[in-house]
């Protein structure tokens, strides 16, 4: 098989009920797609945490129940992808229990496997931290769009590992409050966006 089963996140990672801590503990892993036979892989280097119950930039915030949103109801484990300003395919990371609506955001990665496949999709020339830093230009570069809304994040298409060999320092983990929700009145200023500050493959610094 092309994944390393007993590196790949298990289900009961994702049903954990602490969407910050989560998204904190995300950096340094690794996030890989297999589409149409093509291997990509990364390091999670940036992060945001959006919280169902009471976080006003939350997508599903009140309950609100659409049919964009509805993928965030269920059980952990699943990609919530949606397309922002009609050109962007944002990967979200749906956790915590049935109901519940907790979503994590990967906004950077920084490039391991497939690079060249990820130069050609991004139409690219060479390798930079434009390849793969901001949410957009890591789903595009790894192939994933609204047809992946849903998926099995223990399937054969996306998953995230476990990644032991990459090595760093909790100290090197910057908090920061998140980009682009001046909407969220009061919540745009809680403090749930990491990244790694060592990784030039950051949105955002």
């Amino acid at each position: 098989m092309i994944n390393n089963l007993s590196k790949k996140l298990h289900t009961s990672y994702y049903l954990q009920n602490d969407v910050v801590s989560i998204a904190k503990d995300l950096i340094g892993k690794k996030i890989v797609s297999n589409i149409n036979e093509e291997l990509t892989s990364g390091i999670i280097t940036e992060t945001e945490a959006y919280r169902g119950y009471d976080d006003k930039a939350c997508h599903a915030h009140l309950g609100r129940f659409t049919d964009r949103t509805k993928i965030m109801y269920e059980p952990g484990g699943v990609a919530y992808v949606y397309l922002c300003y009609g050109i962007h395919h944002l990967f979200n990371i749906i956790t915590n229990s049935k109901d519940q609506a907790d979503a994590i955001l990967i906004r950077a990665v920084e490039p391991i496997d497939g690079v060249e496949v990820m130069l050609r999709r991004r139409n690219k020339e060479k390798l930079d931290k434009t390849l793969t830093s901001g949410p957009g230009n890591f789903s595009k570069a790894f192939a994933l769009s609204k047809s992946h809304y849903g998926a099995n994040l223990t399937g054969d298409e996306v998953w995230i590992e476990e990644n032991e060999e990459f090595r760093f320092r909790e100290s090197e983990i910057t908090t920061s409050k998140r980009i682009g929700i001046d909407y969220a009145d009061e919540d745009k200023d809680l403090p749930w966006r990491f990244y790694l500050t060592t990784s030039k493959f950051v949105s955002k610094r």
